[in-house]
């Protein structure tokens, strides 16, 4: 069975390699189609394709993708564009975000009528995050414009990492009071130190590594052999060690990103070359497994409130807040459609749905359901309709002004 697995796979990942680009110039991207295949193979149609992926190894596999993912797309974003429009990712960081939470919060009381006030805001916290990988046939296209692509990275580079304590801060208020007395203030606490020790994390890491191949390459101890595993070393080792230590992994992977590629300057490409590689693999893997078992999983559980809420976040819960925040932007309005509409569900919210799953104290059916229905619907709708959208731009009909 194991070969067979491994085969199904092989094959499959071989033969889109060779024709991807003939599948990602219409309406499909990798996501799309590895998911498709995952719920095509497993038990859901075929079954021909048994994985067995536990809710700690599914977990693993997820955060390690996204800390590579995040890595990579920070170490290669564009300083001098952030510099010139950083009004815009703190638009959508500051404002956006707590309005999105506010907004699937209320949301999800009204739909659900019976939820708690606090699996409602968990729903929410869950779905909140954006995905730069579900998204990068926009952040990674060169016809849209670098302000918008840039902004869109750190957005979502930046997101899930804020997100992760506050969820934990609603797993905290779950448990009663009297076995934990002081609740609130400790799960406080809790969002300040994992975001603080993830910042602190991801410099220190990166400036000594900095020092480190610097000081390797001056005394020819750099091997070229070895060269393409730094960069993942230090993405995977950024993440790890915040996680251990208290803090939050994903906001050092991505701090440690931003930073190891302005010290890299126009050699980042060289060294980021393999980060890219092993973020794809690991990626088409996840919406494999996705496919061939999460939603083979969940479809019992979906019921017409699942897939209303997930239309909704995925539109105006996400692009109200969005056009809010960017207000007195002086942005053209398809533009600020735009910027709504590309904001993708995919690596962090898989990730939080396995967490939710472990934790006992919450109807974790009706909540995990919800956020596969999203997830689903995220890959599908955004990747149909990132190429035609970003044509766009290419063509001229959208001519997006500069962040006043």
């Amino acid at each position: 069975m194991i070969y067979q697995n491994l085969t199904l796979i092989a094959g499959f990942l071989l033969l889109y390699s060779i024709f991807a680009g003939r599948f990602e110039s219409r309406l499909v991207n990798g996501p799309l189609m590895f998911l498709s295949v995952g719920v095509l193979l497993g038990p859901a149609v075929l079954d021909v394709l048994h994985l067995s992926v536990d809710g700690p190894g599914l977990r693993l596999l997820a955060e390690l993708t996204l800390a590579i993912v995040l890595f990579t797309d920070a170490a290669k974003a564009n300083m001098a564009v952030l510099r010139a429009n950083n009004g815009l990712p703190l638009r959508l960081l500051l404002i956006g975000l707590p309005l999105c939470l506010l907004s699937g919060w209320v949301f999800a009381l009204l739909l659900f009528g019976d939820m708690p006030w606090l699996e409602a805001a968990i729903l929410a916290t869950m779905l909140a995050p954006t995905d730069a990988a579900l998204g990068k046939a926009v952040v990674s296209n060169p016809v849209i414009p670098a302000s918008i692509r840039e902004s869109l990275n750190v957005e979502s580079g930046l997101n899930d990492g804020i997100c992760v304590p506050v969820l934990f801060l609603l797993l905290a208020l779950l448990v009663p009071e009297e076995l934990h007395q002081g609740t609130l203030a400790l799960a406080l606490t809790l969002i300040a130190e994992e975001i603080g020790i993830g910042l602190l994390a991801g410099v220190c890491l990166a400036l000594t590594t900095a020092v480190l191949v610097r000081f390797a390459i001056r005394h020819e101890w750099n091997l070229p052999l070895w060269k393409p595993l730094i960069m993942p070393g230090l993405a995977v080792l950024s993440f790890s060690l915040a996680q251990w230590i208290g803090g939050s992994g994903f906001i050092a992977a991505f701090v440690c990103g931003l930073v190891s590629g302005h010290l890299l300057g126009k050699h980042k490409h060289a060294y980021l070359q393999s980060n890219e590689n092993y973020g794809d693999l690991l990626s088409v893997m996840v919406w494999l497994v996705f496919g061939a078992v999460v939603i083979a999983k969940a479809w019992p559980y979906f019921t017409w409130q699942s897939w209303a809420y997930a239309i909704a976040s995925l539109t105006f819960l996400r692009m109200i807040p969005v056009w809010i925040s960017l207000i007195g932007s002086g942005m053209p309005i398809e533009t600020r459609l735009f910027i709504g509409w590309f904001g993708p569900r995919g690596l962090a919210s898989i990730v939080f749905v396995v967490i939710v799953l472990q934790h006992t104290l919450i109807v974790r059916e009706q909540l995990a359901a919800t956020v596969i229905c999203t997830i689903l619907l995220s890959v599908v709708l955004h990747g149909m309709t990132a190429n035609p959208w970003a044509r766009r731009f290419s063509l001229g009909e959208t001519n997006p002004e500069s962040i006043r």
